[in-house]
């Protein structure tokens, strides 16, 4: 149901869902957009504060309720935080839900694939899950068939053989891939092209921790192609989902009411958050500026704001966000435990190991770690834990240094972090508590 009670607490929230090309879900139980029957309910009650989030990869319909259960549920109990809101403070919360479940070993299920066996049937699961995830059709299905015949041969081959190396150039038609270019392109046009031999040696840097969702032997030898491939269709369906149906749907909700709109995304769902407010191309602007975003744990490039990347005469994709787009503070989130954002990130994006934390910026790097870098807005903070005291102010950007309470990727759901978010809401709202 789109509409979400939150189990033990008085609270619910609406879940909007949108397709893998942008457009919103027709699954209004009454028919029609779920968004349409929000908005009225916006005209009618007239909400103060409308806050929505974005979820990251791995998020299909049960999972993204139960984050958004755990992250609305957290928020809600800081109380406060929300009596500092006052007793005027009528809040609408939002949960964007957009497919991003990234393909990998868990798409058929535990103990289902035998890799390394002369079993070819038992590869064949795993087979269709890939072709579906990159779109399916048979510009797909013959290169991964390829792919897949031969790690079946050779499951523990380093060295590509041409054959493959020429089948991993037809997906990467197939499926648009366009990654390839400067830390300064968009989400999906930044970082490495598909190159699945470097991917093969970048395997190994991420199998020190968390990766995306891809699993166990799925990233070995012949196959690790096929994870740089899924990190990349991920984050152009963040990127395009963002910028067009999940923007027009927050520029619709602006033009209902004089609610201060307030913006929260994790790991990709941080892309999603900034398309949202970039709009189309990352230069469309929103009717009105959002009050506060909070990035946790960002799976996006620490230059996507910078003025002026280090080695170069070009800003990042996102720049045009700080002419105005957020009224109140910028808030991201870093933890030395996360080693999706840490590890994984850089070894899928520029197939390269830049995992480091604390020491000189890379040029492949996740907000995750590093933080907003390449503008004088940008400053480091500490998280505090609930009752701690923030001088958050508008305008500006906050790096908070969170090892201490955000323990991995997706451990996100603590008063600390929701502490933040009030926080942010509440210098945007010019109080203090």
């Amino acid at each position: 149901m789109p509409i979400q009670k939150i189990p033990g607490l008085d609270i619910s929230y609406a879940l909007i869902s949108f397709d893998d090309n942008g457009r919103e879900r027709t699954d209004d139980p009454e028919g029609g957009v779920f968004s349409r029957r929000v908005q009225e309910q916006v005209r009618q009650t007239q909400p103060t504060d409308i806050f929505l989030f974005s979820h990251g990869w791995k998020g299909d319909v049960p999972s993204a309720i139960d984050q958004y259960n755990r992250w609305i549920g957290a928020l809600w109990k800081v109380t406060a935080d929300r009596g500092a809101m006052g007793t005027a403070f009528r809040p609408l919360f939002i949960g964007l839900h957009w497919p991003s479940q990234p393909w990998g070993e868990e798409a058929i299920g535990a103990g289902a694939a035998a890799f390394g066996t002369a079993a070819g049937a038992t590869l064949e699961p795993l087979l269709r899950a890939a072709v579906a995830h990159f779109g399916g059709g048979d510009a797909v299905r013959q290169p991964l068939e390829l792919i897949f015949a031969a790690f079946e041969r050779d499951p523990a081959a380093r060295v590509l053989p041409d054959s493959v190396v020429s089948a991993y150039g037809e997906l990467a038609k197939a499926i648009g891939f366009s990654a390839g270019s400067g830390p300064d392109g968009a989400p999906d046009e930044e970082g490495a092209a598909l190159d699945p031999q470097a991917a093969v040696r970048a395997e190994r840097i991420a199998s020190a921790g968390e990766s995306f969702g891809l699993q166990g032997n799925v990233r070995n030898g012949i196959l690790a192609g096929l994870r740089q491939a899924s990190f990349w269709l991920m984050k152009h369906r963040a990127r395009t989902i963002g910028e067009q149906g999940m923007h027009q749907c927050v520029a619709d909700l602006e033009r209902t009411s004089s609610a201060q709109v307030h913006l929260m995304g994790h790991s990709f769902g941080c892309v999603v958050v900034s398309s949202i407010l970039g709009g189309p191309g990352g230069s469309t602007p929103l009717p009105r500026p959002v009050s506060s975003a909070v990035l946790v744990q960002g799976a996006m490039s620490l230059w996507a704001y910078a003025e002026t990347i280090p080695g170069t005469d070009k800003p990042g994709y996102f720049r045009r966000v700080l002419n105005g787009a957020v009224s109140g503070p910028i808030v991201t989130t870093q933890s030395s435990h996360d080693s999706a954002v840490g590890a994984a990130y850089p070894a899928a994006v520029g197939l390269v190991n830049e995992f480091d934390f604390g020491t000189e910026l890379p040029r492949f790097g996740g907000l995750g770690t590093w933080g907003i870098q390449g503008t004088p807005l940008a400053e480091k903070q500490t998280m505090q834990d609930e009752n701690g005291v923030y001088a958050f102010k508008p305008g500006r950007i906050y790096n908070l240094e969170s090892s201490r309470f955000i323990p991995d990727h997706s451990g996100i759901d603590g008063p600390q972090v929701a502490h933040v978010l009030w926080q942010a809401v509440i210098a945007a709202r010019g109080q203090r508590a």
